[in-house]
C-alpha cells in the first residue's frame, strides 16, 4: 500500500473514533449560555472570542448521513427555525408574520403575530433568535415595517404547548429596507452580543458607505447598544461591503462565518474578521484586490444562493435556495483553503435554513415563497443526522 493510502486509512481511523466522541458529548452536554461581556475601548480590529458553545464538541469534520427525515409539513414561507431548550422550537413564516411553535412531541401551534410585518418582495418576518440563559426569556426577530428593517424583542411567555408573545420593545430601526437584499440572520455570538445581517436593500451603494446601516453584519448589545470595542467608534457596524448576508454562525475556535448572495456570478463564503471590507459593489466573489477581503469558498450562483448557516465543530452546513441543496464545507484548522461538498441536490427542492440541534441538524425548506414549486407537504421541517465525514472529500 502507498504511503498515501496508508496516510487517508490512519486519518480516516482517527477521524472515525473522534467523530463517535464528538457526536456523544453533542447529545449529552447542554451547551453552557453565553453572557455578556463588560467591553471596552481596545483595538480597532478586536479578534473573535473563544465560543461558548462548541467547548465539549471535538473538531472533527462531518457530513449528513442517510436520508433525511420529515419532521413537519404545511409551513408557508418559513423563514428561521430556532430550538429551544424546553424542546420546543420557534419557527418564523415570512409573508404572514406569525411564529409557529414545533411542539417536543411534534405537532404545530400558531404562537402569534409579530406586530408591524408588512411583506413585500422579500421582506416579512425573516430571522429569529433567542439568547441563550436569558431570564424571563426573549425572542428578537427581525422584521420589515412599512417604514424600515428592524429588529424587535418580545418577551416569550409560558412552557411548550402554551407559549405567548408580549409587547415588542425596539432593539435597532432604521435599517434600510427593499423589495429585495433586506438581509435579515440575526444571531447571538459566543460573546453574547448580537449580530445582525443587513443587505444593500438594492441600492448598492449603501454597502461601501459606513453612514448606512445597509450592506453590513452589525454588532449589537442586546438591548442594541453599541459595544465600544466595535471596530469604527461609536457605529454598529462589524464589517461591510455586502450585498446579501443571510447566514451567520461560529466555530470551535471562535471564528465568524457568513454566507452571502452574489448578483449574476458568484455567491460566497467568508470568514468575518472585525473591520473589515468585503468589496461589494466593487468585487463580486474572488476578485484578488488587498483593498478587499476575498471569500474562501465561491460558487456560481445557480449552485448556491446561499441562506442559513449553522457550524457543528469546525464544519459549515450552509441552506441554498436556488441551487436546492445543503452545501458542507470542511475547513483546514478553521480557516482557508475549505472543501466544499453538496448533499440532497434537487431531493427537497429550495432550502432556507439550516441549524444545529443536538447532534443532527434541521433544514428548512422554502418552496412557498413564490420562486419555488411546491411539492405535496411543503413547506418541511427536516431532520439530518450527521456521521464522520468521508476521509477523501477532505482538504489537504
Amino acid at each position: 500500500m502507498s504511503r498515501k493510502r496508508l496516510a487517508r486509512s490512519a486519518r480516516a481511523a482517527g477521524v472515525a473514533a473522534l467523530a463517535v466522541a464528538a457526536l456523544a458529548a453533542l447529545s449529552a452536554c447542554a451547551p453552557p449560555a453565553p453572557s455578556p461581556t463588560t467591553t471596552r475601548t481596545g483595538s480597532p480590529a478586536p479578534q473573535p472570542r473563544p465560543t461558548g458553545t462548541s467547548s465539549a464538541v471535538a473538531a472533527v469534520p462531518l457530513q449528513p448521513a442517510g436520508d433525511a427525515t420529515v419532521l413537519e409539513t404545511g409551513l408557508d414561507a418559513p423563514w428561521s427555525v430556532v430550538p429551544l431548550p424546553s424542546g420546543s422550537a420557534l419557527i418564523s413564516e415570512r409573508d404572514s408574520g406569525l411564529v409557529r411553535e414545533r411542539l417536543p412531541q411534534g405537532g404545530l401551534r400558531d404562537v402569534g403575530t409579530i406586530p408591524g410585518v408588512v411583506h413585500a418582495g422579500e421582506g416579512g418576518l425573516l430571522g429569529l433568535a433567542v439568547p441563550a440563559g436569558s431570564e424571563p426569556a426573549q425572542l428578537y426577530a427581525y422584521e420589515t415595517t412599512a417604514d424600515d428593517n428592524r429588529v424587535v424583542r418580545l418577551p416569550l411567555d409560558g412552557v411548550p404547548g402554551s407559549y405567548a408573545l408580549g409587547a415588542p420593545e425596539t432593539v435597532v430601526s432604521g435599517l434600510p429596507k427593499g423589495s429585495n437584499h433586506n438581509g435579515g440572520r440575526i444571531a447571538f455570538g459566543p460573546d453574547g452580543m448580537l449580530y445582525v445581517t443587513v443587505g444593500d436593500a438594492g441600492a448598492t451603494a449603501n454597502a461601501q458607505n459606513l453612514g448606512s446601516l445597509g450592506g453590513k453584519i452589525l454588532r449589537l448589545t442586546p438591548e442594541g447598544g453599541v459595544p465600544a470595542d466595535n471596530p469604527f467608534p461609536g457605529s454598529p457596524v462589524w464589517t461591510y461591503g455586502h450585498r446579501n448576508p443571510q447566514g451567520i454562525g461560529w466555530d470551535s475556535r471562535g471564528t465568524m462565518w457568513a454566507s452571502e448572495f452574489g448578483q449574476n456570478t458568484w455567491d460566497e463564503l467568508n470568514i468575518i474578521r472585525p473591520g473589515a471590507n468585503y468589496g461589494w459593489p466593487v468585487v463580486e466573489g474572488i476578485g484578488g484586490d488587498p483593498a478587499y477581503t476575498d471569500p474562501v469558498q465561491q460558487w456560481r450562483t445557480s449552485e448556491a444562493s446561499p441562506s442559513g448557516l449553522a457550524v457543528v465543530g469546525d464544519t459549515i452546513f450552509i441552506a441554498a435556495l436556488r441551487g436546492e441543496r445543503l452545501w458542507t464545507v470542511w475547513s483546514t484548522a478553521g480557516g482557508a483553503p475549505v472543501t466544499a461538498e453538496a448533499f440532497y441536490d434537487g431531493t427537497f427542492g429550495r432550502l432556507r435554513d439550516v441549524v444545529a440541534h443536538g447532534d443532527r441538524l434541521w433544514v428548512l425548506t422554502n418552496n412557498t415563497d413564490g420562486r419555488g414549486d411546491p411539492r405535496s407537504g411543503d413547506d418541511r421541517l427536516l431532520e439530518v443526522a450527521l456521521a464522520p465525514a468521508d476521509p477523501a472529500r477532505l482538504p489537504g
